[in-house]
């Protein structure tokens, strides 16, 4: 089979990105992931309006979100999960990101294809913004599911950590966390872009340092940035030119160890990490800058 040219690859190679389409992308290589993180279409784009920066703005964010029919995201979401099992470790776990749009289908289609749900996190913006009709109550939650591949294979979670992240009590399955700041859009961003503290506190909780992690909708790359902040090597599959070109700055941005540092001291989970666990970001052994096997040279 031939490789699969890279659009992007950091100089140690702990940061790949793909442009293409994961329906297509995924089917052409075998390797297994440690987690995966998913981002997938809302399916929102249908000319509703919010607030952003004080002024009124369309929601639309591009033909890859606009609105299908019911039995058409089912049949999407089936796909793109079935395809995503096959990518994971046995003992690996995946995270799907999304709205009451879509996130029962979601569920729904993981429970079908065998996966076990262990958890849906309720993440609670600190800063969401206003409701401007002003006849409902105001969104500021969006949920993510976590579920492993197999209902009876272990999977890895840091419970320790978690709880010491949280004061010393346990971590419950409703995090209260900010949008994104203005300091993550120092190369422009997705419209759909997660902030670093939600993908950190993810990878934290469900990996190892070294593991692989993979975002088949990998937007301006935010879980392949997180990764790295943490020691863990990243593929994204990226379907919009745009986006992966945000995705390549972004990750050349913090080839300047000045403005990495800079980025894990502004997270609070890293912070409160590395506090009881100086080393948690080495890994368990000596590991090569290593080429994913089915990648060719961008």
């Amino acid at each position: 089979m031939a490789l699969i040219r890279a659009y992007y690859k950091s100089p140690d190679h702990d940061f790949n990105l793909i442009h293409g389409d994961s329906f297509e992308l995924l089917p052409q290589f075998n390797f297994k992931f440690d987690m995966i993180f998913a981002d997938p279409p809302y399916f929102l784009s249908s000319g509703g309006i919010s607030v952003q920066n004080g002024k009124i703005v369309c929601v639309d964010k591009g033909d890859w979100d606009k609105s299908m029919s019911q039995g058409e995201v089912n049949a999407f979401n089936l796909k793109w999960l079935s395809l995503c099992r096959e990518k994971l470790k046995d003992n690996g776990t995946i995270w799907i990101s999304g709205t009451y749009h879509n996130i029962f289908s979601v569920a729904n289609c993981l429970t079908q294809l065998g996966y076990k749900i262990l958890n849906v996190i309720t993440w609670a913006k600190t800063n969401p913004p206003p409701n401007i009709s002003c006849r409902y109550f105001t969104y500021s939650t969006e949920f993510i599911i976590w579920a492993r591949k197999y209902e009876k294979v272990p999977h890895y979670y840091d419970y320790e950590l978690m709880k010491h992240i949280n004061g010393d009590t346990q971590m419950t399955d409703v995090w209260r966390l900010p949008a994104i700041a203005p300091w993550e859009k120092s190369c422009t961003k997705h419209p759909t872009q997660k902030p670093l503290g939600l993908l950190s506190r993810i990878i934290l909780a469900s990996t190892e340092p070294g593991a692989w992690i993979l975002d088949p909708f990998a937007g301006s790359s935010t879980t392949g940035i997180a990764a790295n902040l943490l020691e863990r090597r990243f593929l994204g599959i990226e379907k919009e030119e745009k986006f992966a070109a945000i995705s390549k700055a972004r990750r050349e941005e913090i080839e300047n160890i000045k403005i990495f540092e800079t980025y894990r001291r502004k997270i609070p989970d890293i912070v409160k990490a590395e506090d009881t666990q100086t080393d948690m970001f080495k890994c368990r052994e000596p590991e090569p800058a290593m080429s994913l096997p089915f990648l060719d040279d961008c």
